[in-house]
């Protein structure tokens, strides 16, 4: 079974591997079941989901209803203003067939003018806080991609007492030293603060280029070498705290959940660059080349 720890403050012991439901988004029903049923399978009790996930939160709510007091439930939302936050998370409650949901988090916000609009009073965030104080949410949390994310969540934690956040984590991001320094930095003042800390793109090799022709399950091109997947799970794993959030590409899930299974002592750096030289493996996002998805 897969090792749960504190998620955050919140009070519940999450494994630290979460599913990551982007997977579910296109996917049968009879598919998504099956899938799901691998989470039990591994022990695993938390999903995190979007409303941005096409028909993740279809698929999830016929499993759910079998099996919501086993699972931490997290969904997001992309709206920044108060009207379409309140919207969008009635849509996602209504669609996840759900009372209440454990973590709604604001989906992706690294723009410093959309932080501004969503944080201040009219914004996604003071809806949030009333859907909170309602009870229909319990927690929230704010996430982010590209280079600019551990920064940028940073400051969202300086304006509000977010209870958890979310960044793109591998060997190949933290290679780059702006963007490791910023990483730190936000892993440090998370478990100084009790706020849980996502990550994401754990098993990333590079985006996709034209001559690629494997199955495209997940928009980079993900590690399918086993032995290169294990290191790059216990990567992440080795580090105080964290939690790592699975692919979209649903392949490569049962081999990521017996990684974080075995887990044990992290991969040694020289290691990880073996891998990179001999998978081509490179950072998804690059400041100021390639920050968006």
């Amino acid at each position: 079974m897969i090792e749960r720890i504190a998620f955050g403050h919140t009070g519940h012991m999450s494994t630290r591997t979460i599913f990551g439901a982007a997977a579910l988004g296109s996917m049968r029903q009879e598919k998504a079941d099956a899938v799901l049923d691998l989470l039990l399978e591994f022990g695993v009790n938390h999903i995190d989901t979007a409303a941005g996930y096409g028909d993740s939160e279809l698929r999830i709510a016929p499993w759910m209803a079998k099996h919501r007091d086993r699972f931490f439930l997290a969904t997001k939302t992309g709206a920044r203003d108060a009207v379409g936050a309140r919207e969008s998370l009635a849509r996602s409650l209504d669609r996840l067939d759900v009372d209440q949901i454990d973590l709604i988090q604001l989906h992706n916000l690294v723009e410093t003018e959309e932080q501004d609009v969503a944080l201040e009073p009219g914004g996604a965030l003071e809806a949030l806080v009333a859907a909170r104080d309602a009870g229909l949410v319990r927690f929230i949390g704010v996430t982010g991609h590209g280079t600019f994310a551990p920064k940028r969540h940073l400051e969202s934690l300086h304006r509000f007492p977010f209870d958890s956040v979310l960044v793109p984590c591998n060997f190949a991001m933290l290679a780059q030293p702006e963007y490791a320094q910023d990483f730190e930095e936000l892993h440090a003042t998370c478990l100084e603060r009790g706020v849980a800390f996502q990550t994401i793109k754990s098993i990333a090799r590079r985006r996709w280029r034209g001559g690629d022709d494997e199955p495209r399950h997940s928009w980079y091109r993900p590690i399918r070498d086993h032995a290169a997947l294990k290191r790059a799970v216990r990567f992440v794993l080795s580090r105080p705290g964290v939690f790592l959030n699975t692919s979209s590409d649903t392949t490569l899930l049962r081999a990521t959940l017996e990684a974080a299974a075995a887990a044990g002592a992290g991969p040694s750096d020289a290691e990880l660059r073996d891998d990179g030289r001999t998978l081509g493996i490179e950072p998804l996002f690059v400041r100021g080349v390639s920050d968006g998805v």
